[in-house]
């Protein structure tokens, strides 16, 4: 039985996703799919949610979007914090409205966290307690953040397997999780989840060439830098809190540029790191999306006009339309009264 039969039996409705390393075209083809496919497009960035964050997260601008609707993009200020449960929360309102004005769902971005939030959903675990993940993070410095790692391991020994001993942030998740619901983190994952129901899911995977997209990170890091990201920055650490206090400051090419403005490295060296980490962010983020199940790859950059008619092609006959050919220029997005057919 194919994709698209098993929608209609289950009456599940679609939902794009985009998935692919940084720089790898994602957004360029999600505005092709919502434009040839009557959809909205739902960001899952964990940078562009925030107002202020433009030029270093990659958002595109208002007049870039071609009129299509993008949603949970500048939708907290940069001091808030915005956490994985959140974002489930926050999208699955987007969701709702969505499929009632029965547009396709296009979701794309490159925060694997969120996106898996969403799809898998989360453990019910406690609400954070920023007293004690101050209480930890003060240990952690006084001791190294090592201690952390090893009070983990004496508390909960399996979620210590499953956590890398200088990742405070995780460590102080888990601890936090312990110590407030009296039973480790591990269990609690094991415990079971509530994943998203009545949407069947249909995952593109983007998976260019290593070196082209090496040189196009490098290319857009040095366009990030000539247009902007320094202005960018300076108002933002201007808020007063600095960067240790607005957490985007801390992502690739605002680190960087922080560290200009605060006279800690030179334009070329920030460049220079900046390039480099963020080459090695997008071999990370494959390494984590090749972890997600029932992703089909293409290899390819999202706006090679080929690998469009490939993801096309592919998404089309897994799709119940009526009206235009979505596979045609000025399919779907010339036939404004295009629906969604199946039981939704």
């Amino acid at each position: 039985m194919g994709a698209l039969e098993r929608l209609r039996l289950a009456g599940d409705y679609p939902l794009a996703v985009i998935i692919g390393p940084t720089a790898s075209g994602k957004s360029v083809l999600a505005l092709e799919l919502a434009a040839r496919l009557d959809g909205e497009i739902i960001n899952y960035d964990s940078v562009q949610v925030y107002r202020g964050f433009d030029v270093g997260s990659g958002k595109l601008r208002p007049e870039e979007r071609r009129g299509i609707l993008h949603h949970l993009l500048d939708c907290r200020d940069p001091e808030e914090v915005f956490t994985a449960g959140d974002y489930r929360r926050e999208a699955l309102g987007v969701l709702a409205g969505i499929r009632g004005r029965r547009k396709l769902p296009v979701l794309v971005g490159g925060t694997g966290l969120y996106l898996r939030a969403l799809l898998l959903g989360l453990f019910a675990g406690p609400a954070r307690s920023e007293e004690l993940r101050k209480r930890l993070r003060a240990l952690a410095e006084r001791r190294g953040r090592e201690i952390l790692h090893r009070l983990l391991a004496r508390r909960d020994p399996a979620a210590a397997a499953r956590i890398q001993p200088r990742d405070t942030q995780k460590l102080i998740r888990a601890l936090e999780v312990g110590f407030l619901a009296r039973k480790p983190i591990s269990q609690m994952h094991a415990e079971g989840r509530e994943g998203l129901e009545g949407f069947g899911v249909l995952k593109i995977g983007l998976n260019p060439p290593r070196t082209p997209l090496y040189q196009r990170i490098n290319r857009r890091m040095e366009k990030m830098f000539r247009g902007g990201l320094i202005e960018e920055v300076r108002p933002l650490l201007a808020r007063g809190q600095g960067a240790s206090e607005v957490k985007p400051l801390g992502a690739l090419g605002y680190a960087q540029a922080c560290a200009v403005v605060e006279g800690r490295m030179s334009l070329a060296e920030a460049l220079r790191r900046g390039q480099t980490a963020t080459r090695h962010y997008a071999k990370r983020q494959l390494t984590w999306f090749r972890r997600e199940p029932d992703i089909t790859w293409f290899a390819g950059f999202g706006d090679q006009p080929e690998v469009q008619r490939q993801v096309l092609d592919w998404l089309g006959p897994r799709l119940a339309f009526s009206g235009a050919d979505p596979r045609q220029p000025g399919g779907a997005s010339d036939s404004r009264s295009l629906k969604l057919r199946g039981k939704c």
